[in-house]
């Protein structure tokens, strides 16, 4: 993989962690900003109301995906160590994000939330562009 397609995976996946800090933040009302202004971009079907089982599950969402993100980051460096044997290691980043997008954008549509699945597309592409155009995904 090019220097160019190496570094894009790393600020891609600087930004999945930095998404994430914006969901940890819904759990304090001194941080929660960012949150609420996600939230009001993705036009629900109601006002976000963060009472504290709402403040729980988005923050433990961010946290999750910061921690997605960081396990991305690694296994990015890792799959890139091995060159030509890290094929599987990228084809199972690409099940994963697939995975990911198939709920994640099945549920925000059903949930009311379908806007979500514009970001979550531009997500998947930003992952999925420098996979396909520096050709890991082949099998050797």
């Amino acid at each position: 993989m090019s220097a160019f397609w190496r570094n894009w995976l790393t600020v891609w996946g600087w930004a999945v962690a930095l998404f994430g800090l914006v969901l940890a933040g819904a759990g304090l009302e001194a941080t929660d900003g960012p949150t609420r202004l996600l939230f009001g971009l993705l036009k629900g079907p109601e006002d976000l109301v963060l009472d504290p089982p709402m403040r729980f599950a988005i923050a433990l969402m961010g946290a999750v995906t910061l921690g997605w993100a960081i396990t991305l980051l690694v296994t990015f460096d890792a799959a890139h160590k091995l060159g030509a044997q890290g094929g599987a290691t990228w084809r199972g980043v690409m099940i994963s994000a697939a995975a990911w997008y198939v709920i994640d954008s099945g549920l925000s549509i059903a949930t009311g939330f379908g806007l979500n699945a514009v970001p979550n597309t531009l997500l998947l592409a930003g992952l999925l562009l420098p996979l396909l155009a520096s050709g890991v995904l082949r099998k050797t």
